[in-house]
């Protein structure tokens, strides 16, 4: 089935195929994971997949007794985009340029912001997202192309900007890890951010940049409940494997963070401090937090979530979350979106900026530095 959008219809068929076998790399990919290519895999964050926002005609498709969204398998779509580095004017955002090697993320966060990206692609913000993964496979030769144009100087670039590049098709794909061989060739700064202890694995390329000043990594923790982590991030890694990641790049010489985010006032606002202490323990220098935002249909989402979750807790929730949304639940206002605003914003950003200055954390990473940049070595065959 094709969904129309307004304004430009997009074809899911249009716009990528499933994946199926690169010759050029001699690599196999199925569509779907193979048994055994990746540790099993739990849970989904919904299982709800409404019809995008721009449809025009919704199908309710009658729900079937007893269905399991975690048994929905994962598929992934060669996405044919041409370019990779996209800018933004963002004041909340500490980067103007950033680079993301897939869309959707199998991690499946039921809060994430980036849901309602989807329905550009005429998908569901829901299980859509979560399930339907477009994989830009050329992410690498596009990189080096783009950092080779005259016009680049080398901005620092924030890696996983919009969905995690260390979701668990990574540990097959390697993508990010080949994007960030052209940033050490280049010496390109770069940001990452990400809650996946994947990143680990290339803690000797961050170490490389960070050699030059040229890398930091931010480590995201919402939760350190096991439970509540799982029920709200199914396929992402355990907090205990994220700080594990953190100190081993710590230790390897590069500036890293954590990030506590989202704050759920209501749910998980009290285990700043404890979060800020553990990521110290491991070698955090810097930390931040950005408050829970429920853009379009995310709002939706979330609310089946904790009806299905914490019954008892989702009135407490809504409630603060509007008294920190002017009545809603999102704010997209600028300077208001990732902190909130009122009382309760007030109480939670007091609360930690203590615990941060309890811990000695830093409020942000040194700067990173562009005086090492250089244009690409070698030319890039894809586009030769």
């Amino acid at each position: 089935m094709v969904s129309r959008a307004r304004g430009q219809p997009i074809s899911l068929a249009a716009c990528c195929q499933p994946m199926k076998e690169n010759k050029r790399r001699n690599m196999r990919y199925t569509g779907r994971m193979s048994p055994g290519s990746q540790p099993r895999l739990h849970g989904r964050g919904t299982v709800l997949n409404p019809s995008s926002r721009f449809d025009r005609l919704s199908v309710e498709p009658v729900p079937e007794a007893g269905l399991d969204a975690s048994t929905v398998r994962t598929e992934f779509f060669r996405d044919r985009t041409r370019s990779l580095i996209t800018g933004n004017d963002s004041p909340d955002i500490p980067f103007s340029f950033s680079i993301n090697p897939y869309r959707g993320c199998e991690h499946g966060c039921v809060y994430c912001y980036a849901r309602p990206y989807h329905e550009y692609l005429g998908l569901s913000a829901g299980l859509d997202f979560e399930t339907k993964v477009f994989v830009k496979e050329d992410a690498p030769e596009l990189l080096r192309r783009e950092l080779g144009r005259p016009s680049w100087t080398g901005d620092p670039l924030g890696l996983s900007g919009v969905t995690d590049c260390y979701q668990p098709v990574e540990r097959r794909l390697q993508l990010t890890r080949r994007c960030l061989e052209v940033m050490v060739e280049c010496r390109q700064p770069v940001g990452a951010i990400t809650k996946s202890a994947l990143v680990a694995r290339d803690a000797d390329l961050f170490a490389a940049l960070a050699h030059h000043h040229a890398a930091d990594v931010c480590v995201t923790i919402t939760t350190l409940d096991e439970g509540l982590r799982r029920a709200l991030e199914p396929r992402a890694a355990t907090a205990d494997a994220r700080l594990d990641a953190l100190a081993l790049l710590a230790e390897r010489g590069v500036p890293a963070g954590i990030m506590v985010a989202p704050v759920i006032p209501g749910l998980t606002d009290h285990e700043i401090p404890r979060i800020l202490e553990r990521a110290r323990e491991a070698g955090a220098s810097f930390a931040g937090f950005t408050m829970l935002r429920l853009p379009h249909g995310v709002g939706a989402l979330f609310d089946e979530w904790m009806t299905a979750h914490v019954p008892n807790q989702r009135e407490k929730i809504l409630g603060r979350l509007r008294q920190i949304r002017h009545g809603r639940l999102t704010d997209s206002r600028y300077g208001e979106r990732m902190s909130g605003d009122g009382p309760l914003a007030d109480l939670a950003a007091q609360l930690f900026r203590r615990a941060r200055e309890r811990t000695g954390l830093a409020s942000h990473p040194r700067p990173l530095s562009l005086a090492a940049f250089r244009r690409p070595t070698r030319p890039c065959p894809l586009f030769e």
